[in-house]
C-alpha cells in the first residue's frame, strides 16, 4: 500500500517518488511548492497525511458570501457546499455581516490551512474596495476561485453574461411596446453594474433613449434601495425599470404602488436572478434567471483542479442567463411624469 501511494502521488504531482518519500518523512532537500504540491495531491486521492503532517492543510473550503438577504447567495451556498461535500471537502460559510470583514476572514481561513476559497459577489467585484487580502492569496498560490465579474486578479472566474441579461430584459419591454425605460444598478464601482450600464446603453441607442439621470440609479442592493431609485424614476415618467437583483425589482414595485400606481399596468418592472420566491410575489416577478446550479458546480470544479495541481485559464466563463417571462411586465400605456 505505501509503495502504491508513492507512486500515485508521484505521478499526480509530476516528481519522483524519491521525492515524495522525502515530504512525507519530512526531509530537507524539497522546495515549499513542490512540498505543498504532495501533500495536497494526497488529500485528493483520499490518502492520510503522515501524523506530523495532518495539521498542515486541511480539507476545508472557503465560502465567503457578502451577505445571506438576497436568496441568490443562499441558493449559491446550498450549490457549491453539495458539490464540495461530492469532492470530499468541508465548507467553511463566511458571510461578511455583523462587523466581519472579508480580509478577517481570510485571515480565519489561513490560519484554519483551507485547501482553497470561493469568493462570490463581495468585494473581488467592487473596483474601490480594498483587494490587499487578494493579493496575499495570490501571493499565496492559494487555489481561489471568484463568482461574478471582478477587478484584475490572477483567479479563474465565473460570471453570468450581464450583457446578455440586459438584452433579454430591454428587448422584452421594447417588445411591449415600452419607449421610456430605465434601470436601478448597483453602487457605480459595483463591476456587474458597470457591465450592465454598458450593455444598456447600447441597447437604448438603438430607439433612441437618452442615458442619464433621468433613466438611470445607483444604489445599494436592497429593498430600500430599489424603493429609493424607483420613486425618482417613475416620477421621471419611466414605463419600463429593469433592475439589477430581484430585491432591487420588489423596492421598485413597492415605490410604483406609493406613487398611487400599479405593476404592470402602469409599470413594467423586470428583476435579475429568478431568486427564490419570485414566484409568489404580487404580481409574480419577470426576471432575468441565472444559472446558479451550474456556475456553482463549475467553480467547484475548478478549485478542485487547482488543489489538485491541474493548472486551469484564468479567462472569465460565462454563462448564459435566462428570460423568465411572468406578470410584472405588460404593454406600454402612455402617461405623463409624476409630479415630485
Amino acid at each position: 500500500m505505501a509503495q502504491r501511494r508513492l507512486s500515485e502521488v508521484a505521478q499526480k504531482v509530476g516528481v519522483s517518488e524519491a521525492t515524495v518519500s522525502r515530504v512525507l518523512n519530512g526531509k530537507p532537500g524539497v522546495s515549499e511548492a513542490t512540498r505543498q504540491a504532495v501533500l495536497t495531491a494526497l488529500d485528493v486521492l483520499g490518502y492520510e497525511r503522515p501524523t506530523q503532517l495532518r495539521g498542515e492543510r486541511a480539507r476545508l473550503v472557503g465560502l465567503v458570501l457578502p451577505e445571506l438577504q438576497n436568496p441568490i447567495f443562499p441558493a449559491l451556498a446550498d450549490v457549491v457546499g453539495s458539490a464540495l461535500a461530492q469532492q470530499g471537502f468541508t465548507p467553511v460559510l463566511c458571510t461578511c455581516t455583523g462587523g466581519v470583514s472579508e480580509p478577517d476572514y481570510v485571515e480565519l481561513l489561513l490560519a484554519q490551512q483551507v485547501s482553497g476559497v470561493v469568493f462570490a459577489g463581495g468585494s473581488h467585484a467592487e473596483a474601490d474596495a480594498p483587494h490587499e487580502h487578494h493579493y496575499q492569496l495570490v501571493r499565496r498560490k492559494l487555489p481561489v476561485v471568484l463568482v461574478n465579474a471582478s477587478i484584475d486578479l490572477d483567479y479563474p472566474v465565473v460570471s453570468c453574461d450581464d450583457a446578455v441579461a440586459v438584452e433579454q430584459a430591454f428587448g422584452h419591454l421594447v417588445a411591449l411596446g415600452h419607449q421610456q425605460i430605465g434601470m436601478v444598478l448597483g453602487p457605480r464601482d459595483h463591476i456587474p453594474s458597470q457591465r450592465k450600464l454598458v450593455a444598456f446603453r447600447a441597447c437604448a441607442k438603438r430607439i433612441g433613449l437618452t442615458v442619464d439621470e433621468h433613466t438611470i440609479g445607483h444604489t445599494m442592493f436592497s429593498v430600500e434601495g430599489g424603493q429609493a431609485v424607483g420613486t425618482r424614476l417613475v416620477q421621471n415618467g419611466i414605463t419600463g425599470l429593469i433592475c439589477a437583483s430581484d430585491p432591487l425589482a420588489l423596492g421598485v414595485i413597492r415605490a410604483v404602488r406609493r406613487l398611487g400606481m400599479r405593476t404592470p399596468e402602469d409599470v413594467s418592472v423586470i428583476g435579475y436572478d429568478d431568486s427564490t420566491l419570485m414566484t409568489c410575489t404580487d404580481p409574480p416577478l419577470t426576471t432575468v434567471r441565472q444559472p446558479i446550479e451550474a456556475m456553482g458546480r463549475a467553480a467547484v470544479e475548478l478549485l478542485a483542479n487547482q488543489i489538485a495541481g491541474i493548472e486551469v485559464s484564468i479567462e472569465e466563463l460565462l454563462f448564459e442567463p435566462e428570460l423568465v417571462v411572468r406578470a410584472s411586465a405588460a404593454p406600454a400605456r402612455t402617461r405623463r411624469p409624476t409630479p415630485a
